[in-house]
């Protein structure tokens, strides 16, 4: 069955992205991924995040696949012109440069609606309008103002977390956006700008704690001091420094481990008879579990654990993921051929959808590579 029998949801959306970095360039993934024609406007020379080092190496790769490059200079009047000629015949405007600069250009909202009222626009930016709008953020700027640095780490120490978690999740949230505008275009017949913003989304993400707090009237601890609501529920140093989560979260869990581990005589242990109980004196039991595990390996307790139906969890680093058997197996981990010629593996979307996940469609686009295939159909580049 090819393409045309069986079309991605997205197939006749077009879309025209002027981004970089990780959430905006999230947000053209996601529609590309599904379907749409993206098209990704870069500078002369590209992107400067194709050529990020550092932590940052695997940033465009990562984020911009099923996309087409076009480079444009919109600093100039002619690379304006072009742009502008371009989005007229595009549903939806990507774009996360720091405010006001797309206005500056006459390449913003306000100014492009005049004259197609039918596009949908988003701006993925730091804040949403009020106080802050004018800040610039990063990633961790908002981790920290936005609760998650704090409940991540211990008391006095906040902590980020180990990845761009606002800036993927504000490019979905972007993504959420252009779906919903779209279907509500095909109502109204008009677009709409929508903004996502990376300090609303850490917040979203801190509000469980915050009703927490306004249930209970007390300041929910960071998580590494937090009491927890079940007795096992940690991690543990096994065989050869070698550690694994484990979580016994019902009476019947308990049991349940206490026989993999062969310890019937926790279960006689007057201080264990249920949660509520084994949570009173959680250091103690946690104490004795973990002598009792150290003794274990991990590779030889998983698959016991995993056959009693007990939750659990070596602790993977990303260079173990890549040889993930599931990943591998489940279809999540493909190849894609790069900007360079050669191929490496990419996550897909953590989707499964009518029975496929969305894939890779083509290659990792060179730096203008599509420039006469995209610029050719403008108007004013039409044979007379």
């Amino acid at each position: 069955m090819n393409a045309q029998d069986n079309p991605l949801p997205l197939a006749g959306v077009r879309v025209v992205e002027f981004t970089h970095m990780v959430m905006g360039p999230t947000c053209g993934m996601i529609l590309a991924d599904l379907g749409a024609e993206v098209i990704k406007i870069e500078p002369p020379g590209g992107d400067k995040t194709r050529k990020l080092p550092g932590l940052g190496i695997g940033f465009f790769r990562s984020f911009n696949r099923n996309k087409k490059s076009v480079v444009l200079d919109i600093t100039t009047d002619e690379g304006r012109a072009t742009a502008t000629e371009l989005i007229a015949e595009c549903d939806v405007v990507l774009e996360n440069f720091r405010p006001g600069l797309m206005q500056k250009l006459g390449l913003d909202h306000e100014t492009l609606s005049k004259t197609n009222p039918r596009l949908i626009y988003v701006t993925h930016k730091g804040f949403l309008p009020g106080p802050y709008e004018n800040r610039l953020a990063l990633d961790e700027v908002v981790q920290m103002m936005g609760g998650l640095s704090y409940m991540t780490g211990p008391v006095g120490r906040p902590l980020r977390a180990g990845t761009s978690v606002n800036d993927i999740m504000g490019g979905m949230f972007g993504a959420i956006g252009v779906l919903a505008a779209l279907r509500e275009r095909d109502a109204t017949g008009k677009g709409q700008e929508i903004q996502s913003a990376l300090f609303e989304n850490c917040v979203f993400l801190s509000s469980q704690h915050m009703q927490q707090y306004l249930m209970t009237g007390e300041p929910p601890p960071p998580m590494p001091s937090r009491v927890s609501a079940w007795s096992v529920y940690d991690v543990f140093t096994l065989a050869d420094n070698e550690q694994l989560f484990i979580g016994a979260v019902s009476d019947k869990q308990f049991v349940t481990l206490c026989k993999v581990l062969e310890r019937p005589d926790l279960l006689e242990h007057p201080g264990f008879g249920d949660n509520a109980s084994r949570v009173a004196v959680r250091p103690q039991l946690l104490a004795m579990l973990g002598e009792i595990l150290v003794n274990h390996r991990v590779d030889e307790l998983s698959p016991r654990l995993e056959a009693a139906g007990i939750p659990y969890a070596p602790i993977m680093r990303p260079e173990q993921l890549v040889e993930d058997p599931h990943l591998k197996q489940s279809g999540g981990l493909v190849e894609m051929t790069t900007d360079d010629g050669g191929v490496t593996d990419v996550v897909l979307l953590p989707l499964l959808m009518g029975g496929r996940r969305p894939g890779v469609r083509s290659p990792l686009p060179k730096a203008g590579e599509h420039n006469e295939e995209i610029l050719s159909r403008l108007p004013s580049r039409r044979p007379a």
